[in-house]
């Protein structure tokens, strides 16, 4: 019995090592998607922002963020064990050790702080950027989290479900994005006097096109990974789920831009497909493949119309954040309360549809609207803190010249084919 159990937590180590190592790779396709979003002239700044992600996010939520959401319980509050990984864990059981689920748990926190970078791109103060980080991977979303994923959460207890984030991790960052957007306000030349919008051009789609390929790769690691068991019966389902929703998005963002602008715009075509996975992350395990079709669809549409409403406010947001996380992320977290299948959650539980009544709906309504509000509501006061500390946003001619030259000092692309004069820089 020892040797099956050692092999049992063996295969579930590898396997959640594996996902948490796919979903980290999603930022090299955050890197990809927004670098090719954003103007040339900012790229580079999207790069190190990645990195700002992965640096200050990995460490801060060892130090505290991950005490702070699976410690043990204070009130369904907060967490209050596991500093720096260190005292009593012993309320998290589980047939992987700690240090993995630490890790799984960390790809997600650098995933939450990422949908934010998008939203304030191309004009961000770098300074400020990484005091945010800080207080998004160590405050806002460890709290956040404890309240749905935690033994002992409120929310948790009262019956809440996000499988993979939703709410806790979409949801959150989406309205985080969307105060974070208004606060720093839109780029320089985005609305013009009479308040119309002017289109910004992607630099480069076949960058953010592959960038959306990395991220649907990671997302099977993001949900699939989320059973924490390599023998978990329902992956397959998951997998699928997960595919089917976005395809479904993406398939119905080509023909409603069709039919609304009389062509397929492409870059709604590559947030319709994440659209579509932020959908079904709640549910992927939960619901039929033919409610994912219907989620992911519903999502794409839902996203081409929030990223009118954002420009017909004159709110900026460069890569859709606020659209594809905020919007789909709510979208899916009600979901469950309407597809879950019968004791597909726990028995005795159904969705809406399938005639469970509106105790799962409500709940799930609750938890979306608070851990929204605690997103936003925290982004925008930090952020009003931080610009006490460092200014929020770039010059003027800092956004001009763009991040890449006038923060970082070095072009994302380089049009000489020699080398540059050390000592003429100097004089210069």
């Amino acid at each position: 019995m020892d040797q099956i159990q050692q092999l049992s937590s063996g295969l579930d180590t590898i396997w959640v090592v594996l996902t948490a190592a796919m979903i980290l790779l999603m930022e090299g396709g955050f890197a990809l998607l927004e670098a090719g979003f954003v103007r040339q002239k900012n790229a580079v700044s999207i790069i190190m922002k990645v990195f700002v992600d992965i640096a200050f996010g990995a460490l801060i939520f060892y130090f505290i963020g991950f005490a702070l959401m699976y410690g043990k319980d204070a009130g369904g509050i907060i967490g209050t064990s596991g500093f720096f990984m260190g005292g009593d864990l012993t309320h998290i059981v589980l047939n992987i050790s700690h240090e993995t689920y630490w890790l799984f748990q960390c790809a997600f926190v650098i995933a939450v702080i990422s949908i934010v970078s998008g939203a304030v791109a191309e004009r961000i103060n770098f300074r400020a950027y990484i005091l945010y980080t800080i207080a998004m991977t160590g405050l806002i979303y460890p709290i956040a989290g404890h309240w749905v994923w935690a033994v002992g959460g409120w929310l948790g207890k009262l019956g809440m479900v996000d499988f993979a984030g939703s709410a806790v991790i979409h949801g959150l960052g989406g309205f985080s994005a969307l105060a974070a957007a208004m606060i720093i306000g839109p780029r320089i030349g985005k609305f013009s006097a009479n308040g119309s919008a002017n289109i910004v051009p992607p630099s480069n789609l076949p960058l953010a096109s592959v960038g959306a390929f990395i991220l649907w790769f990671g997302w099977f690691g993001f949900n699939s990974g989320s059973t924490l068991s390599a023998t978990n019966t329902s992956i397959g389902h998951i997998a699928v789920t997960t595919m089917l929703a976005a395809a479904a998005g993406s398939a119905t963002c080509i023909l409603f831009t069709m039919l609304r602008y009389r062509k397929a715009d492409p870059p709604m075509v590559i947030n319709g497909a994440l659209a579509g996975l932020v959908g079904i992350t709640a549910g992927c395990a939960f619901v039929s493949d033919a409610a994912a079709i219907f989620i992911g669809a519903v999502c794409g549409i839902a996203m081409v119309y929030a990223t009118e409403m954002l420009e017909a406010r004159q709110i900026d947001d460069p890569v859709g954040a606020f659209p594809v996380h905020g919007i789909s992320g709510s979208i899916g977290t009600l979901a469950v309360g309407l597809f879950a299948q019968p004791d597909a959650i726990r028995e005795g539980t159904a969705g809406l549809f399938y005639g469970g009544g509106f105790g799962l709906l409500g709940v799930q309504a609750l938890g979306l609207v608070t851990v929204c509000i605690w997103g936003f509501a925290l982004t925008w006061g930090v952020m009003k803190l931080i610009n006490l500390i460092v200014p929020l946003r770039v010059s003027r001619d800092e956004e001009l010249v763009g991040l890449d030259v006038g923060i970082h000092g070095v072009p994302a692309y380089s049009q000489e084919d020699g080398f540059l004069d050390l000592e003429q820089l100097k004089k210069g």
